[in-house]
């Protein structure tokens, strides 16, 4: 793609964007957000005590926002007079984390453009930039270089198809190599790289997405009600599901009533949720249990699904199961995290489509894992599991110890930032 053409993707996304939140719900928060926006960090920068040293970190949405958490979070400890600047692309990491406290700041990124980047960039006055995994936008990328700032891309991984790799790449490319330095998860991206002559300023350092697991489990927090809920009963946590993942799940729900089913949605607006209430009629919302301060669970006996109709409760939903279910892998968007489920020990079974996560394939070989590509085979892999105490214990461990072996990107990265002495 040329600048030309990029320029007129930019264009294109925001007026498209803009039509779409007439009717959109994250559309119209992407635009809201966006107002004023510039003004509105000018006004929150002034309010702050002013800091010789700005670390800002990218996400494109909340996803990449828990991989470079655990980064973001060590450097806090080992800094903690640097200004921690957070931005998010998408509404939905914005909106969920927007509060959080290990930030000094929490803002959407101004849309991309001479004009944007300058003046962002001009107010936050970076040391130094976390680009976390992917989501390119060139003006920034070329701007920050420009201005030598520090741009290290973390956790970055990477694919034959994408177009970076193409004979016609170059306008890409170009912007790969502003960065200081790339962090990546796996060999394999490294090779590609290599390929288009990009490896001296390349560390194979691992994916902070296992760091940030084991943390979530290290300050866990127990969830009201779950417990109880679950009590005396095999428990099958679906996490992260879409529509095909809550339909091959119809039947088994309905044909093992002496099972309890937790099924936290991608999407938790009102229209879906009512949606999957209709697809398990045996079912209740978590709302209805968490709005009473004692719940009477006889008054409960015949629900055996319990619908998540809330956010930021599924990496500690896990720990409550005895089989995890990741969606994601039966449509485009691809699969969800599965080592938010693995890391408790747990088995976890997904969709076919995991080409985009290496750690899918690895979990499989290393038996933590089981692929499934319809209702029958999710029946027998359930049943196989929770059937033989021998083949839940050995596939819960293999998860387990898949998870653990493959941690330590964070201090990896963190050790490359006081060599460079790029924290104060």
């Amino acid at each position: 793609m040329s600048r030309l053409l990029y320029n007129l993707f930019l264009i294109g996304y925001q007026t498209g964007i803009r039509i779409v939140s007439i009717w959109n719900d994250k559309a119209k928060a992407w635009t809201h957000g966006r107002k004023d926006l510039l003004s509105n960090i000018a006004s929150a920068l002034g309010r702050s005590t002013p800091s010789s040293h700005n670390i800002w970190m990218h996400c494109a949405s909340l996803g990449e926002f828990e991989q470079g958490r655990p980064l973001l979070d060590e450097i806090r400890k080992v800094s903690p007079h640097s200004k921690l600047i957070v931005t998010f692309f998408s509404p939905s990491g914005y909106e969920q984390r927007k509060n959080y406290k290990g930030a000094d700041h929490v803002f959407y990124l101004p849309m991309d453009g001479h004009k944007n980047t300058r003046a962002f960039i001009d107010l936050i006055n970076p040391s130094l930039v976390l680009w976390i995994k992917y989501e390119y936008w060139y003006y920034y990328l070329v701007e920050l270089k420009k201005r030598n700032v520090p741009t290290l891309l973390i956790s970055g991984a990477f694919r034959e198809n994408q177009r970076f790799f193409k004979n016609n790449g170059n306008f890409w490319r170009e912007m790969l190599h502003t960065f200081t330095h790339i962090f990546l998860q796996n060999n394999v991206s490294a090779k590609l790289l290599r390929e288009i002559r990009i490896e001296s300023n390349v560390t194979v350092s691992g994916d902070t997405r296992f760091d940030n697991v084991i943390n979530i489990v290290h300050n866990f927090i127990d969830v009201p009600y779950i417990e109880q809920f679950c009590k005396g009963r095999q428990t099958i946590v679906a996490g992260s599901t879409w529509e095909d993942d809550e339909a091959i799940f119809q039947h088994y729900v309905k044909a093992h009533h002496e099972k309890a089913f937790i099924i936290a949605p991608h999407e938790v607006d009102k229209e879906n949720l009512q949606d999957i209430k209709k697809m398990f009629p045996s079912s209740i919302f978590y709302s209805q249990l968490a709005k009473n301060n004692e719940v009477n669970f006889n008054e409960y006996s015949g629900i055996n699904v319990l619908i998540i109709d809330s956010i930021g409760l599924l990496a500690r939903l896990y720990n409550y199961c005895d089989v995890a279910y990741v969606g994601g892998g039966f449509g485009d968007s691809g699969l969800h995290n599965i080592l938010e489920a693995a890391v408790y020990g747990k088995p976890v079974i997904f969709g076919p489509e995991i080409d985009k996560n290496l750690e899918a394939t690895e979990m499989i070989e290393a038996g933590g894992a089981v692929c499934i590509e319809n209702a029958l085979e999710l029946e027998a892999a359930i049943n196989e599991i929770l059937d033989n105490k021998i083949v839940l214990e050995m596939k819960g461990k293999a998860a387990y110890d898949y998870v653990q072996k493959s941690s330590g990107a964070t201090e990896k990265i963190m050790e490359y930032l006081k060599l460079q002495k790029l924290i104060p």
